[in-house]
């Protein structure tokens, strides 16, 4: 057995770049930057600093289209795939890029954090949550899932927390992160 899976925490360095192929499958591109602070021996605060290609394709690049700008911080899910290339020169070029299946936009509204939006590629899904009050705010009707009526309780995320015990009849082992 073996697993392909990358989970991300990120600030997007670039706007998206959505392409539009034939019969209009959309395809997202952007760096995203996730960065590592410690303190080495001599007390100093090092940070790094890591850049990955984001690739999304279809109805998840549509949503980045929409919603996704530089500076935006991300959850991503995906995997790594590795492609390689000629350039011009002749050159044998490799890539490595992470193909998104999840994308969830965290971001910080008026001093409290809260829960943005959330696009799954296999569930064309998006949500606004969050966690600590009571008040759901659901999304637009471009980005409900089977069809549900905008304003009805019947989301798949229950009370509109981020955490597997506040889905009714899920926990954590069903989620797919």
């Amino acid at each position: 057995m073996s697993i392909n899976k990358v989970i991300l925490v990120g600030n997007v360095g670039k706007d998206p770049v959505v392409r539009y192929f034939d019969k209009g499958v959309a395809k997202a591109t952007f760096p995203l930057a996730t960065s590592e602070t410690y303190t080495n021996q001599q007390g100093e605060t090092i940070t790094t600093t890591e850049w990955h290609n984001i690739v999304l394709w279809r109805s998840l690049a549509e949503v980045a289209e929409k919603t996704v700008k530089k500076g935006s911080q991300l959850y991503i899910v995906g995997k790594i795939k590795t492609r390689s290339y000629v350039d011009k020169d002749g050159n044998n070029k490799y890539i490595t890029e992470i193909l998104a299946d999840t994308m969830l936009v965290l971001e910080k509204k008026q001093g409290q954090g809260s829960y943005g939006q959330q696009a799954d590629g296999s569930k064309n899904d998006t949500s606004n949550r969050k966690p600590s009050s009571p008040e759901i705010n659901e999304p637009g009707a471009a980005y409900q899932a089977g069809g549900e009526k905008p304003g009805s309780n019947n989301d798949e995320f229950g009370s509109g927390g981020p955490f597997a015990s506040d889905i009714p009849g899920q926990n954590e082992d069903d989620l797919p992160f």
